[in-house]
């Protein structure tokens, strides 16, 4: 559905489109799809080799080593960043979608975003000593506000300027940017950790802000954004601040599936990343040594099977005209090699779940995207209603270790049982995403 907004001027009958048809576009734009792809990777890789590996690293230099004192530290930014982001990805996204600009409503947010975020990475970078703690915490918080500025505008471009019947490639080739940053960003990060040099961490955190800076400035260069000079003007009133920065209330059943169903399967996903370490010493016996090459190894099978079923499940969604159906069935590889490590308790069986989750995954992230925008309820608050859904990745990451923590004390502190009560909590965010009705 194409939604036209019309200036209430009396002097001027002049529309503006919020985003395109398909006979409107009969060719595939690769070049948004590479632009979108190219972004997230230069965003995400940092981010993850930064959240992941740096900032532990840093934070171990800081405090004197590892233990409980960093992980309650890693735990206060893990929280204040997650509820930072879900607030600000939803304001952020809600004005670029009101952005009048003649270089288009999403460049401005993707350049400014970028710049932004790379001064925050090097002040992080700086901090060298107990003292500026305090300042890690809001430069962190300021990260979380700031690299959405990035985050929502180019998630919503392809709301914008791909049409429905695209949208899967497209998707897949945002996908694959991002599987790539997600996996390859920690490998980036490892290399600045091969020596007990806290100043090579620090360099990691410079190269990282450098990679930032690019992210925002090639996506708009290939995007080549229009003005969005001829959007009419808004005076705001209650109904348009419930319009853009509420959550949607009308058309909206789809909507929520899609957010909701999401969520937990998002939950299934982070809790076994959690405990996985958990799982292969006190469950199944070996030693931390031994269990962090099984981790590696499973995350390398993880990331070439995501990375491989990415690039093909957007188009073969396209062809099969139907999104919630290849997101279900990623829900159920990911259900089935959850349950599996309960059911054969032995660690190989780990690595079988690699590449389940990765087959899982490379599916969910390349048509998860194409199905977010067939559910949007108004094409022109894409960007805060993407905001909105981004809900599914930033709840589940915090629910996840709660109701993992919830579990483990019902099941009797073990943790291979708390497997198949995940495996239910993906089957049933699968039969929500079932439940959204398809345009025919």
């Amino acid at each position: 559905m194409v939604n036209n907004l019309q200036s209430n001027q009396n002097d001027s009958q002049i529309s503006w489109k919020a985003d395109i048809s398909d006979s409107e576009q009969p060719k595939a734009p690769i070049m948004i799809g590479l632009a979108t792809g190219i972004g997230a990777l230069l965003w995400l890789g940092p981010f993850n080799g930064m959240n992941n590996l740096l900032n532990p690293a840093k934070l171990a230099n800081i405090m004197g080593g590892a233990g409980g004192q960093v992980n309650n530290f890693l735990a206060l930014l893990g929280t204040l960043g997650a509820v930072t982001s879900t607030i600000t990805t939803i304001i952020i996204g809600a004005l670029s979608d009101l952005t009048r600009s003649r270089w288009g409503r999403r460049t401005p947010w993707l350049i400014v975003g970028s710049i932004l975020t790379a001064i925050v990475m090097v002040g992080l970078g700086l901090i060298n000593s107990k003292s500026g703690l305090p300042f890690f915490i809001v430069l962190w918080c300021l990260l979380q506000t700031f690299i959405n500025m990035i985050v929502a505008p180019l998630l919503a471009v392809i709301a914008d300027r791909v049409a429905p019947m695209h949208r899967g490639l497209i998707s897949s080739i945002y996908a694959t940017g991002f599987v790539i940053g997600q996996y390859g960003g920690p490998v980036v990060g490892g290399t600045f950790l091969k020596t007990n040099n806290p100043g090579l961490v620090n360099v990691g955190y410079f190269v990282f802000a450098f990679l930032m800076l690019l992210s925002g400035p090639i996506a708009a260069l290939m995007l080549k954004e229009k003005s969005s000079l001829k959007m009419p003007r808004m005076k705001m009133n209650w109904k348009r601040f419930m319009q853009y920065f509420i959550f949607p209330v009308h058309n909206t059943r789809n909507f929520y599936l899609a957010l909701f169903g999401k969520m937990l399967i998002n939950i299934t996903t982070t809790t076994f990343a959690t405990y996985q370490l958990f799982i292969l010493t006190t469950d199944m016996g070996l030693r931390s040594s031994s269990a962090g090459k099984y981790i590696s190894l499973m995350g390398t099978i993880t990331m070439i099977a995501a990375i491989l079923f990415s690039t093909i499940s957007g188009p073969i969604s396209d062809k099969m005209k139907t999104r919630k159906w290849p997101v279900a069935f990623a829900a159920f590889l990911i259900a089935t090699g959850t349950l599996l490590p309960y059911l054969l308790h032995h660690p190989v069986v780990m690595l079988v779940y690699g590449v389940f989750a990765g087959i899982g995954s490379g599916i969910f992230f390349s048509v998860d995207q194409a199905l977010n925008l067939e559910v949007l309820p108004n094409p022109a608050n894409s960007a805060k209603d993407l905001g909105i859904l981004n809900l599914a990745n930033t709840g589940g990451q915090i629910l996840g270790p709660v109701i993992g923590a919830i579990l483990y004390g019902i099941v009797g502190h073990n943790y291979l049982p708390i497997l198949p009560i995940l495996t239910v909590i993906a089957l049933v965010g699968a039969a929500l995403v079932l439940s959204i009705k398809e345009a025919k």
